[in-house]
């Protein structure tokens, strides 16, 4: 674990001038790679670009090393020991960069490529946080793609649980008590990310309803999951494929954009 401590050093060595803010959520995110989801709010709902950059060059530097690791190890063993790290790794890093976001505009043909850098769509708010997270996809592509063929996408059709008219209540409570880890959440118009950390869930998204921007929201604002009827959700960072494509740079093919 030496190598992630100072791995942490330099992270906040070069994160100076992305704010003081960085050094709480940074220390706990480096803690947190043995303890899973992190489910806490920003105070300060505001685009945050900077503090984005940041996070998008260190996680890619990460995954590469875990890469190595990866490719270098010689036992079974030993490779599902690197893909736990990297699952971990992406349930701290993953909720940051998504709520660097939060105030960003929303726009049903916004294609914004950064925090707070014009207004952006609910499918490229996805797209956009996922290849930045170093997922090798096509983000115009996978956009523009229905919510069900975003989440089979990177999962699975057995990975993915459709629920159709089921009573909000019991769909938000069996959320609840999900196995911790990052969720793909496909509505009947609309998609999302869903993070589930052993304290219930948070929905964070690019919202076409009021405040029309990107919000993070718990169980009872979810305004846009409760009056759904179609509802389909696949925890992306609990599957083992997932994790290697990541770990390798693995081109992710669309579905619906040509893909069988």
């Amino acid at each position: 674990m030496k190598r992630w401590w100072l791995a942490l050093i330099t992270l906040l060595a070069m994160a100076g001038g992305a704010g003081w803010w960085l050094r709480g959520p940074l220390c706990g995110w480096y803690r947190g790679i043995a303890g899973g989801v992190k489910l806490g709010l920003r105070q300060t709902p505001q685009p945050d670009p900077t503090t984005y950059a940041v996070l998008v060059s260190e996680l890619e530097r990460w995954r590469k090393d875990l890469a190595t690791r990866h490719s270098q190890a010689k036992t079974e063993a030993a490779r599902t020991a690197v893909e736990h790290d990297a699952r971990m790794l992406l349930e701290r890093t993953l909720p940051e960069m998504m709520r660097c976001w939060l105030g960003t505009p929303w726009d049903f043909n916004g294609i914004a490529a950064k925090p707070g850098g014009g207004r952006i769509a609910c499918g490229y708010y996805v797209a956009t946080v996922l290849m930045d997270a170093g997922f090798q996809v096509d983000r115009y592509q996978l956009a523009q793609q229905p919510s069900g063929n975003i989440l089979r996408s990177f999962l699975a059709k057995d990975a993915c649980v459709l629920t159709v008219g089921k009573p909000y209540e019991a769909f938000a409570a069996e959320v609840d008590v999900a196995e911790p880890g990052i969720y793909l959440l496909g509505l009947d118009t609309h998609v999302a990310f869903v993070v589930v950390g052993g304290e219930g869930f948070r929905m964070i998204h690019s919202s076409g309803s009021r405040p029309w921007c990107v919000v993070d929201e718990g169980r009872a604002e979810a305004q846009v999951l409760q009056k759904s009827n179609w509802r389909m959700l696949g925890n992306l960072t609990a599957e083992p494929k997932v994790l290697r494509r990541w770990l390798r740079a693995e081109k992710i093919v669309v579905r619906g954009a040509g893909s069988p």
